[in-house]
């Protein structure tokens, strides 16, 4: 015996359609937030990088 989990593809309707959308999308949002694509956008100041004189 086989029993479905979730809906039938019948009973999705426009507004199930939208609302999974909505929650994909701020989902990805999320991950781009906690997790940049690259080490530069973390730091947001300007990088210094002095040269020594040597001795």
């Amino acid at each position: 015996m086989r029993r479905r989990i979730g809906p039938l593809l019948k009973d999705f309707t426009r507004r199930d359609f939208l609302a999974s959308s909505i929650l994909t999308a701020v989902l990805f949002a999320a991950a781009l937030l906690l997790f940049p694509a690259s080490h530069e956008t973390e730091g947001k100041g300007p990088q210094v990088t002095a040269q020594v004189p040597p001795r």
